[in-house]
């Protein structure tokens, strides 16, 4: 929201997108401060992911779908960050790219020609990303990114029935928990801006949604990374780190000789 209250060392907006919040009231470098940091959650959970897919071996597609959610919240603070059209593509492009790694991680398991679905994906992610810097998408990149997500449901649901397991059903409940609370946060900030403006606190609904987000991606991928454990026979367990934060412990089978 164009309401600068010093001036910007990125210069003058160029992003065809602006938040409902005030631009660089805490800092120079910064246009939308809280729209920026709100992004370190998910920076820290993607992090934690890693270490833990790298630590126990297991496949390197979860590595990847932790680093994209790096990737994807380094991408949107530097766009609320500069308020530059090029930044708000970094953060654009990757939650296309992010999407359809989840499409390969949760259809892949069933799909007998192993090179056709990367190898179309890649090509579907790198024509997009082509298309997006010349003709810069705006309602079609929400509603592309909508539809894409919605592919995505039906194999997640189908997930969910097959699992037995409390503790990874819960996982999933906390999936679609934080991701109903974001789209609220999300949807207030777009929608009741104008009102906000005149409130002694702004709610930063944008904010909240980049928090909430980034715990919706980490336990994605935690309910995953059960599952497909399971799919491999290697005995996965939930556990919790610091007392609060569920990830996968698993006990592959030893090889014999």
């Amino acid at each position: 929201m164009d309401e600068s209250v010093m001036a910007s060392f990125w210069g003058p907006v160029t992003s065809t997108t602006e938040l409902c919040e005030a631009n660089y009231t805490h800092s120079s470098y910064i246009a939308e401060f809280y729209n920026t940091i709100s992004n370190v959650p998910g920076i820290l959970l993607a992090l934690i992911g890693i270490i833990n897919a790298v630590r126990q071996g297991f496949e390197k597609r979860f590595s990847a779908l932790h680093l994209f959610n790096m990737i994807l919240a380094v991408g949107s603070m530097l766009f609320h960050a500069t308020l530059q059209l090029v930044w708000q593509q970094s953060d654009e492009t990757p939650m296309v790219w992010e999407i359809l790694l989840y499409m390969y991680v949760l259809y892949s398991p069933d799909w007998h020609y192993r090179s056709t679905m990367p190898t179309f994906l890649v090509l579907y992610g790198a024509t997009f990303a082509v298309l997006h810097f010349f003709l810069r998408f705006g309602v079609m990149f929400k509603l592309h990114y909508v539809g894409l997500s919605l592919l995505c449901l039906p194999r997640m649901y189908k997930y969910y029935i097959q699992t037995k397991d409390r503790a990874a059903k819960r996982i999933a409940k906390l999936y679609v928990a934080t991701l109903l609370l974001a789209s609220v946060g999300w949807v207030v900030d777009r929608a009741l801006c104008k009102k906000m403006t005149g409130w002694y606190i702004n709610p930063q609904g944008h904010a909240w949604w980049h928090v909430l987000m980034g715990f919706n991606s980490y336990f994605a991928n935690t309910f995953l990374m059960f599952c497909r454990a399971q799919q491999r026979g290697w005995n996965p367990c939930i556990e919790k780190m610091f007392g609060f934060l569920p990830y996968v412990k698993i006990s592959k089978p030893e090889k014999k000789d």
